[in-house]
Formats: C-alpha cells, sequence, structure tokens
C-alpha cells in the first residue's frame, strides 16, 4: 500500500508540474507579444502626431501666407489711384483670395474626425488595452490627402488659374503680352513652391506601415487585400482583381 500511495503521489506531482510549467509558459508567451505591441503602440502614436503637426504647419502656413497677401493688396489699391496699379492689386487679391479658398476647403489633417486629441492619447498603456484604429485611421487620411495634394489634378486647376489671371492683365487690362507672361510666371512660380512644399512623410510612413504588417509588432494591417477570381462566360474566360 505504501508502495502505491508513493507511486500515486510521484504521478500526481508530475501532473502538477507540468500544468505549473505550462502556465507559465503560456503566461510568458503572452506577455512578451503584449510588451512588444505596448512599445510599437507608443513609436506609432509619436510618428503620427508628428505627420499630424508637419502637416498642420503646412496647412496653416500658406493659409495665412493668403490671407496677409489679399489684405495687403487690398490696402494698396484703397491708399492708390493710379489705374494700372490698383488693377494689379484686384486681379492680385482676387488670385489669392482663391488660393486660401483652395488651401481651407482642402485640409490635409481631417476635420471632422474622432482625432480630436493633439496627442492621440487613446491607449491605456498601464492595462495593456489599446485601440489603434484611430491613429491608424488618422494616418490613412492625411497620407490620402498628401497624395491628392501632389496630383496632377492640382496642377491643372492652378494652372487654369494662373493662366487666366495672365490672360486679363494681357487682354482685360489692354497690356503687353509680356506683362502677362510676367504674371503667369509669378503666380506659377507661388502655386508650385505651394504643392512642392507640402509634406509627403505621412505617405511614406503609410507605406512603410503597411509593407512592415506581416511583423509579428504590427497588430493591424492596412494594406487593401488583394484577390483574383477566375470568371467563365459563355464567350471564354476572365481575370479579374479586386482590392
Amino acid at each position: 500500500m505504501k508502495k502505491g500511495k508513493s507511486i500515486s503521489g510521484l504521478f500526481g506531482l508530475i501532473f502538477l508540474s507540468y500544468f505549473i510549467f505550462h502556465d507559465l509558459t503560456l503566461l510568458s508567451q503572452e506577455s512578451k507579444p503584449d510588451s512588444i505591441r505596448i512599445i510599437w503602440s507608443q513609436e506609432f502614436q509619436k510618428i503620427v502626431n508628428h505627420d499630424k503637426i508637419s502637416a498642420q504647419r503646412w496647412w496653416y502656413g500658406w493659409l495665412a501666407g493668403y490671407c496677409a497677401a489679399t489684405a495687403g493688396q487690398g490696402i494698396v489699391y484703397f491708399s492708390t489711384n493710379e489705374k494700372a496699379t490698383r488693377q494689379d492689386m484686384v486681379l492680385g487679391s482676387a488670385t489669392t483670395l482663391l488660393g486660401a479658398i483652395g488651401v481651407l476647403i482642402t485640409p490635409i489633417v481631417p476635420r471632422k474626425s474622432s482625432f480630436h486629441n493633439p496627442d492621440i492619447q487613446t491607449n491605456d498603456s498601464s492595462q495593456g488595452n489599446f485601440d489603434i484604429a484611430c491613429p491608424e485611421k488618422l494616418l490613412q487620411e492625411i497620407a490620402q490627402k498628401e497624395k491628392a495634394g501632389r496630383s496632377w489634378k492640382i496642377h491643372v486647376v492652378t494652372g487654369a488659374v494662373n493662366i487666366g489671371s495672365g490672360l486679363v492683365t494681357w487682354l482685360g487690362f489692354k497690356r503687353s503680352i509680356k506683362a502677362g507672361l510676367v504674371n503667369f510666371a509669378f503666380n506659377t512660380i507661388i502655386t508650385e513652391t505651394q504643392i512642392w512644399t507640402q509634406p509627403v512623410k505621412a505617405i511614406k510612413d503609410y507605406q512603410n506601415y503597411c509593407g512592415n504588417n506581416t511583423t509579428s509588432s504590427i497588430p493591424y494591417n492596412l494594406k487593401p487585400e488583394k484577390k483574383w477570381y477566375l470568371c467563365s462566360y459563355p464567350a471564354g474566360f476572365a481575370l479579374r482583381l479586386d482590392f
């Protein structure tokens, strides 16, 4: 009997040790990804917040510049009686006003969104609970707006306004063609500078985020899912890509 009890006690000790070490192993496996997740989430929030501030500085800077130029030309218009100068100031203030309106209606950082906190502190690091969706969505929207701001459509729109300004100077004010070209060139330099000084870091950060989403430290996937489909029709087959 004593031998049987000792054997059963030994088996019980083995099973107890197994479950204890098994639970400790699972605990260590769970804690390690959580720690990586905490560190990565904090760094990701810093990146998104930096991109947001950079975009806002560019936006507010150009908006203030266009508004100041409009106001300044208006002051010159009312302070002089020279016809040519007044014409130039009217046309110039109208052009810069259009620039201010264009900047105002196309903000890089979305106004109406859930990202009202400037520090994007949506996570509770003390509990290890993270909601990466808010900074993730913000980075995506900023990147999309930065990309749109560098698109060919912006060059076409600003180019049309600049051509119109040059034509008004040449034909409307009955100046020389050289005066019209100078007006067009001057406005083009301003608008192209605005376009090419626009920050694009959010685009690069978003691409890096999507490109590294297979690593264990990134909990969410922003890259659009692509699916290939082979469809059959009476006339043949078709290969379709959805993304």
